[in-house]
């Protein structure tokens, strides 16, 4: 089918994830049903850390930047940029035209921030009596530095902020991106998300919350435990679809619909009625039907109430057509980025799109009655997909819900 070209096209593809440090690597991975969620190399377990496994990115990254710039990128900086240069670099794109800067977005999601810088200080300070902190620690840990280097490195200067909701970060930093194109203001967004909480302080912050898995994540399994968390990004570039076709690009395919609800509820428990509502809205939105829709990229965390809460969400919006749909949660294999999740999702669903092929949900050993969907247990499978949906439902009740469609 042909895209209108008054839609929002995607054009860019970028990530760095537990399993790869680009978007090929990862793909091909998780085709293959591989494990990103290792023991970890580089984080000392012996100083009081009950859990001992993560989402490591696999290679060192630099995103390009120069040694004597480094000093200012915190990790989850790094991760979006690299992630951002490979969306940009596919999507053909150059910031040098004045118009071309003027009129584009750079909308960055991210939940836990720079924790790195911070974690240094307090370690310099408590630890080893140093009197001041690092000059660079304040713009390195601030929400909105992963949209701000990306913006000066590629010279990008319409609307340019961070988005921080915590696990819907990567998703509402994509909505803003289609608004901004579809309100005017923009004819080019590069949005997507990033997170690096696999730091010593995060990750005994998130123990005490009793969420991790403590061996590998198992979503929509009964045997699961947890989820597992993960540093990485997923950066998109999005485009007015005619403003593409005029340079030429190819079009990978259409953001078609989003939607955003809250619960309103409990601070860390979700609920039926926010993402049902959420997942309702991105349908009108796109102008699709239940019916439609071919394959969901589920929030699947791996925590019990969570998948079972999700499971009664597709329930509810899609009926007895849930029963036909392909689901699966790619966090069995590249872990919880948190804010970066949505951006590395999006990626997943696209390629699925592009290629026919589900992602499957590993580490999958025995059903559960309460997550009674086609999960794609342990092995990918082809389908000739049309229309596939990305969930991301967050701690705070803010949902934000994608929809992307074959051009």
């Amino acid at each position: 089918m042909s895209i209108a070209d008054t839609a929002v096209a995607v054009t860019g593809l970028g990530c760095t994830t537990a399993l790869g440090n680009d978007v090929e690597t990862t793909w091909s991975a998780m085709k293959d049903g591989v494990c990103g969620i290792r023991p970890f190399r580089n984080i000392n377990t012996t100083e009081n850390l009950k859990i001992e496994i993560g989402g490591e990115i696999p290679e060192p990254v630099d995103a390009g930047i120069p040694e004597r710039r480094l000093p200012a990128f915190d990790r989850f900086t790094l991760l979006a940029m690299e992630s951002a240069n490979q969306a940009i670099k596919q999507a053909g794109l150059e910031f040098s035209d004045p118009d071309l800067a003027n009129r584009s977005a750079c909308i960055i999601g991210a939940g836990n921030c720079g924790w790195e810088i911070v974690e240094t200080g307090f370690r310099k300070f408590f630890l080893e009596g140093a009197r001041r902190t690092h000059v660079m620690t304040v713009p390195r840990s601030m929400a909105s530095a992963p949209a701000s280097q990306i913006s000066m490195w590629h010279g990008i200067k319409g609307p340019v902020y961070g988005v921080t909701s915590a696990c819907s970060s990567a998703n509402h930093a994509i909505v803003a991106g289609y608004q901004a194109i579809k309100s005017g203001d923009a004819d080019v967004a590069v949005v997507g998300g990033t997170d690096a909480p696999l730091i010593w302080g995060v990750l005994k912050a998130w123990e005490a919350l009793r969420v991790l898995a403590p061996q590998t994540c198992s979503p929509f399994s009964l045997t699961r435990r947890g989820l597992a968390l993960a540093d990485g990004a997923g950066v998109v570039v999005l485009e007015r679809a005619g403003h593409a076709k005029a340079r030429g690009a190819k079009v990978l395919c259409e953001l078609a619909g989003v939607g955003m609800t809250a619960d309103a509820g409990d601070l860390v428990n979700p609920t039926v009625d926010g993402p049902s509502r959420a997942m309702e809205h991105c349908l009108r939105s796109a102008g699709i039907t239940p019916q439609d829709v071919d394959y969901i990229n589920a929030h699947g965390t791996g925590t019990r109430a969570n998948d079972a809460t999700e499971t009664k969400v597709i329930r509810n919006v899609f009926a007895s057509h849930a029963d036909s749909i392909s689901v699966s949660s790619t966090k069995s294999m590249h872990g919880h980025a948190l804010g970066g999740s949505g951006g590395i999702e999006l990626v997943a669903c696209v390629k699925a799109l592009e290629e026919g092929i589900i992602p499957p949900t590993i580490n999958y050993e025995e059903p559960d009655p309460e997550c009674d969907l086609d999960v794609t247990p342990n092995v990918a499978k082809k389908r000739d997909i049309n229309v596939a949906v990305s969930n991301s439902f967050a701690f705070g009740g803010t949902n934000a819900v994608l929809a992307v469609r074959k051009a």
